[in-house]
C-alpha cells in the first residue's frame, strides 16, 4: 500500500511479454493553512467553517497526508518502512539494467494524456535502431500491452487491481520474465495516476511526465511531486492546440517554477512534431550506457 491512498490492497497480476494465449484468470504548495479545526479529531463532526476560511490543507502537516485514524507520526514511519523497501528493489533493478546496458525510462501522467499513443509511435521511430521493451502497468485489461505488441515490440502487462503505482518489486519480476537484449531501451509505462508514481522509485534512468494540451496549464502546480520528480516533460498533443484555449508557454513555465531544470519537448504522435528533439534526447541519455554493454 501507499500512505496516501492505501493502494496495494489488490491483487496484483503479471500478464504474458509475448504473443501466448490469454489466461482466462487473467507536494502541495501554497495551500493557505485552517486555522480553525486543525486539530480535531478525525471522528468529528462538521462544523460550520469561519467565514475566511475557504481552503482545507490535510496536506500540511509533517507526513503532507491524511488518514483516518493515524497520527502524522504513524504515517511517516509507515511511509519510511514502505519506501525504504522499495528504494532497496529499486537499487538491485538499477545494478540488473546497468550491469546489461538497457537504458529504462519511466512513463508517467494522467489518464487520457495520450501516454500509450506516443510510446507506440517512439517505438516505430526507433525501430532498426534500437530494440525496444515495454512494462505495461494498468490495474485491468491488457489493452495497452496489446496495442505496443502491435508495434511488434515485445510487452509485459502488469495488473495492479486496486493499486495505483507500480512499485520496483514489481518490476523486478517483469525484468526476470521479459527477454532484454544488452543495449536495448525498456520503456515503462506507469499507471495513469500523478500522485503516487512520484514516489516510487522504479530502478529507471529518468522519469519523464506527460503533460497533454487537453489537461489544464496548472496541472504542474496542482500535482507538484510528480513534475518534481521527473527529468523530463512531454507537452503532447501540440498538434490541438489551435483548437483549444491552452496556454503553452504558461504550462512550461509552471512546470519549471516546480522543476527548473526539466528538459522540455513539445511533440504530437499524430504529426510527428517534436518528435526529432525527443528522439534525440534519447540518443544522447543512453549512450553512455550502450557504450558500457
Amino acid at each position: 500500500m501507499c500512505t496516501v491512498c492505501g493502494c496495494g490492497v489488490g491483487e496484483v497480476t503479471i500478464g504474458r511479454s509475448a504473443a501466448t494465449p490469454r489466461r482466462s484468470d487473467a507536494p502541495t504548495r501554497g495551500w493557505k493553512p485552517v486555522a480553525a479545526h486543525a486539530h480535531a479529531p478525525d471522528h468529528a463532526p462538521p462544523a460550520e467553517a469561519p467565514e475566511a476560511a475557504e481552503t482545507m490543507d490535510f496536506g500540511s502537516g509533517p507526513a503532507r497526508a491524511h488518514a483516518p485514524g493515524l497520527s502524522q507520526h504513524e504515517m511517516l514511519r509507515i511511509e519510511r518502512d514502505i519506501l525504504g523497501k522499495n528504494d532497496g528493489f529499486a537499487a538491485a533493478n538499477r545494478r540488473w539494467l546497468a550491469e546489461r546496458g538497457i537504458f529504462a525510462l519511466n512513463l508517467v501522467s494522467s489518464p487520457g494524456s495520450g501516454k500509450t499513443t506516443l510510446l507506440c509511435k517512439t517505438i516505430e521511430a526507433l525501430r532498426g535502431r534500437v530494440p525496444v521493451a515495454v512494462i505495461e502497468g494498468d490495474q485491468q485489461t491488457e489493452c495497452d500491452a496489446e496495442r505496443i505488441r502491435a508495434t511488434g515490440a515485445p510487452a509485459l502487462q502488469i495488473n495492479t487491481g486496486k493499486g495505483c503505482h507500480l512499485d520496483a518489486a514489481m518490476v523486478a519480476q517483469a525484468l526476470g520474465r521479459l527477454d532484454l537484449s544488452g543495449g536495448s531501451v525498456l520503456m515503462v509505462e506507469n499507471v495513469g495516476n500523478l500522485v503516487c508514481p512520484a514516489a516510487f522509485d522504479l530502478g529507471e534512468a529518468h522519469k519523464v511526465v506527460i503533460l497533454s494540451v487537453t489537461e489544464g496549464e496548472d496541472k504542474p502546480l496542482k500535482y507538484p511531486d510528480m513534475f518534481a520528480a521527473a527529468d523530463v516533460m512531454l507537452l503532447n498533443k501540440v498538434d490541438l492546440l489551435p483548437h483549444l484555449a491552452f496556454d503553452a508557454d504558461k504550462a512550461v513555465a509552471f512546470a519549471r517554477r516546480i522543476n527548473p531544470r526539466l528538459t522540455v519537448f513539445r511533440v504530437s504522435a499524430t504529426t510527428g512534431e517534436g518528435f526529432d528533439d525527443w528522439l534525440g534526447w534519447i540518443d544522447a541519455a543512453r549512450a553512455p550506457m550502450a557504450r558500457e554493454a
